[in-house]
């Protein structure tokens, strides 16, 4: 296998190989440069970029394109980077990078920058693996539904779950603390088969966390389990005091986490199970994360089929 700068006469293969990489990509809703002027793009880095050929037994089996200074004057911006299925996971993707690397150094940058489409998720590992990290995110919309009116959020729902039937005397120890959480709220206290439910309006997530943690100093465990803005579903136990587990349907929905976090918010199986007497398997199969919402069954499902798996009061 050799690896060799791209000449003008190879352009004509480098536009053929680059149709091979957009089909293999997933569509855009909107249409891509026109052909010529593609063809224009891979000229100008033929002669002033970097492109490189990957090679084997007179077979073409990779490509890479990139250009300077896209991104500010010492970074190299990689526009394609393909190898053939037949050869994957050799290192040769990883080869020609160093080449497109080495090509920069020459010229005086500093970065190698590039972007993948988010639902690659072969290339994001493959990338994050060889230390590529996450500079900034690509946001869309069609332009009728930025100007559409746009609908209010759906509103959040929650309720603290205490693991005792004794409705009363959690309602009194609500009544003591729920003015000290947020002034002029109001609870709701439900009896159940084995959960008393606390539900307090306004929807406010921190109060009900706070309420947990003191119910389960008297009560032992308490689960808040919540629906918000009607897209992600979140639970969080407490044991005597202290929050032994929280899962978030989608742990980046309200920003980007540390991997370390991102990981902290999925359920934890054996814990569920052991506090709330939850099916282990059930937990695993139902209390899933994802990274978008719609990876995930409707959040107003998921949040009924935890709270059932749970035996609590949706």
């Amino acid at each position: 296998m050799t690896i060799r700068n791209a000449t003008p006469e190879d352009v004509d293969l480098l536009m053929t190989l680059v149709e091979r990489l957009e089909l293999e990509l997933p569509a855009l809703p909107y249409p891509e440069d026109p052909a010529d002027f593609e063809r224009a793009k891979v000229e100008r880095m033929v002669n002033e970029g970097v492109a490189l050929l990957a090679e084997e037994d007179g077979k073409t089996i990779g490509y890479a394109l990139a250009r300077h200074g896209d991104h500010g004057p010492t970074t190299i911006y990689v526009t394609d980077l393909w190898v053939d299925s037949s050869s994957r996971r050799q290192g040769l993707g990883r080869e020609m990078l160093k080449r497109v690397a080495a090509a920069a150094g020459e010229s005086g940058s500093t970065h190698v920058v590039l972007d993948v489409d988010s639902r690659n998720r072969d290339a994001i590992a493959f990338y994050e693996h060889l230390g590529f990290e996450e500079g900034a995110r690509i946001y869309r919309i069609a332009l009728d539904g930025l100007l559409a009116e746009q609908a209010p959020a759906p509103a959040s729902v929650g309720a603290v779950h205490v693991q005792s039937d004794d409705s009363e005397a959690v309602e009194r120890v609500v009544a003591e603390f729920l003015p000290r959480f947020l002034r002029g709220a109001s609870a709701e206290v439900e009896r159940g088969r084995a959960w008393t439910a606390v539900r307090v309006t306004p929807f406010d997530l921190e109060t009900l966390e706070k309420l947990g943690k003191e119910l389960s100093y008297r009560y032992g465990v308490t689960v808040v389990l919540t629906l918000e803005v009607g897209a992600v579903v979140r639970f969080v136990i407490h044991d005597q005091g202290r929050m032994v587990d929280e899962y978030l349907s989608v742990p980046e929905y309200f920003g980007s986490l540390p991997p370390g976090d991102a990981l902290a918010l999925r359920a934890n199986p054996t814990v569920v199970a052991r506090l709330t007497g939850a099916d282990a398997a059930r937990v695993r199969a139902t209390a899933r994360t994802a990274d978008r919402p719609g990876d995930l069954p409707p959040a107003d499902e998921l949040y009924a089929q935890i709270a059932d798996l749970l035996g609590l009061q949706p």
